[in-house]
């Protein structure tokens, strides 16, 4: 991808700068001889590009936890479990049962695993069949938590609608998603895959909607005992929703665990200094990881200097600042930095699954990924629209005209990158985010992401702004705020 180089800006004013409080002590420790020596230690060739896992990771987690130890805060390192696992179809089937009738769809030809958890256990559910003209709206709206959804699509379906539509039914929580097929049953079973591909699985499996597909033609006795006429509801030209009393399902999967690993998320906590507001925790967060080693070059050895070691080293330092004597806020802080980013997210995930603190307690989340390059007196906070944070940030930015670095606004929404980085497993969650980066570049996922590319003067000039900006957070008489639209579309 390309990097925008933008025009230099400078907020500030005159009576920004009357205003403006003095400096702690504690900031002028965040330095730029710092950046750039932890920088060289996270992003060395010793650490063989910090892949998850790895023993370079883990050397990294090490590394960050010790820091972390020596600034005098409570340190974990939470491991999660990487399985390896693959489907074992002819011991899987989905079960529908009606006034006496009782059909499997086996998984070799009549059923199949569209996304979400394989459970551990059988589920078992009362059905809800839903279908007809659903708007995107009306499906948020069903009342589906803990039943099974049997869905009948359109005979001819918007594809874009269809998905939105099956999106909200996931999010409104069911056991299951059954999508009943119109395909032909010959053309469905080939679709099936002969042998399943393995998955990789963080975690336990969670209480998380299973979406399968099954075809009519497995369970259609069963389907005609509860009263169910697909045809009818494929063509209706009106939302169908209704129970069906009489019809249960159960799903039953089976999987082989093919291999089983774990991967580290360094985690330090510094508690507030109000006997109140220290229930209630700012999160600074980072991924450690990186992108290993490619075979066949010269240099193989992916360093990852920008992405991420900038954001570690730069979650390293604030940690430092904040733990300096009088620095200490009223609320409490976390510093968090995460690994299996570059794989899907994976710690970040796993981490606002099993928080050490109540996730509510958490009022806002700072993520750091890639400050290092780019623009010397610039940096994009994305997110600012979607909480009073903006607000904040904007102030505090304008409060410290001597750090010459402006935070901007989302200069590439065509990329999505809210979706792309630690902090939208916080979001969805419902924690109030920003997300600092400085874009992507032609070192972006190369052997030469190298430290001496680092403009780590440039770096130390941002973390001083994110530490006014977390001590604004953390000392401010009530928590950020979401813009109430921006909730209802990320939150889950």
């Amino acid at each position: 991808m390309r990097c925008l180089i933008l025009p230099g800006l400078l907020l500030g004013s005159p009576l920004a700068a009357q205003t403006a409080p003095p400096a702690p002590q504690a900031v002028w420790s965040i330095t730029a001889v710092d950046v750039a020596r932890r920088i060289g230690i996270i992003a060395d060739d010793s650490m063989m590009g910090r892949d998850t896992p790895s023993r370079g990771l883990d050397l990294t987690a090490e590394y960050v936890a010790a820091q972390f130890r020596g600034f005098g805060l409570k340190t974990t390192i939470q491991r999660y479990p990487i399985t390896r696992r693959r489907l074992l179809p002819a011991q899987s089937r989905v079960v529908f049962s009606a006034d006496g009738q009782k059909e499997s769809a086996s998984f070799t030809n009549a059923a199949r695993h569209d996304g979400g958890v394989v459970p551990d256990q059988p589920v078992k559910a009362g059905a809800i069949l839903v279908g007809g003209a659903l708007t995107v709206d009306s499906a948020a709206r069903l009342e589906v938590r803990d039943k099974a959804v049997v869905f009948v699509p359109p005979a001819t379906p918007d594809p874009k609608l269809l998905q939105q539509v099956l999106r909200a039914l996931f999010l409104a929580g069911p056991k299951a998603l059954i999508i009943m097929s119109n395909a032909d049953s010959a053309a469905f079973a080939n679709a099936i895959p002969k042998h399943h591909s393995e998955r990789t699985v963080i975690g336990m499996p969670t209480g998380k909607p299973i979406t399968l597909q099954v075809h009519p033609s497995a369970v259609k006795n069963a389907l005609a005992a509860a009263g169910v006429d697909l045809s009818a509801v494929r063509g209706a030209s009106a939302a169908v929703t209704r129970d069906i009393p009489s019809l249960r399902i159960g799903v039953e999967m089976k999987d082989t665990i093919t291999s089983s690993l774990t991967a580290p998320n360094t985690v330090g906590i510094l508690e507030g200094s109000d006997s109140r507001l220290k229930h209630e925790y700012v999160l600074y967060s980072a991924h450690m990881d990186h992108v290993g080693i490619k075979r066949g070059r010269p240099d193989s050895i992916h360093n990852g200097a920008d992405d991420n070691a900038s954001g570690t080293a730069g979650v390293i330092e604030l940690a430092e600042a904040f733990s300096r004597p009088g620095a200490r806020p009223k609320r409490s802080m976390i510093f968090l930095t995460v690994s299996g980013e570059e794989k899907g997210l994976w710690g970040s995930a796993y981490f606002a699954d099993n928080p050490p603190v109540p996730l509510k307690q958490i009022v806002a989340a700072i993520n750091i990924d890639m400050i290092g390059r780019n623009w010397a007196d610039t940096i994009v906070a994305i997110g600012k629209e979607h909480s009073d944070l903006g607000a904040t940030l904007n102030r505090v930015n304008a409060a410290h005209p001597e750090l010459r670095m402006v935070a901007i606004d989302d200069r590439w929404p065509e990329e999505q990158f809210f979706f792309r980085s630690d902090h939208y497993n916080f979001a969805r969650k419902g924690v109030p985010i920003l997300f600092f980066f400085n874009g992507v570049h032609e070192d972006y996922h190369e052997v030469t992401d190298s430290p001496d590319k680092i403009n780590s003067e440039k770096e130390a000039r941002i973390l001083k702004l994110l530490f006014y900006l977390g001590q604004e957070v953390a000392r401010a008489p009530k928590r950020p705020a979401w813009d109430p639209e921006s909730y209802q579309a990320i939150v889950d």
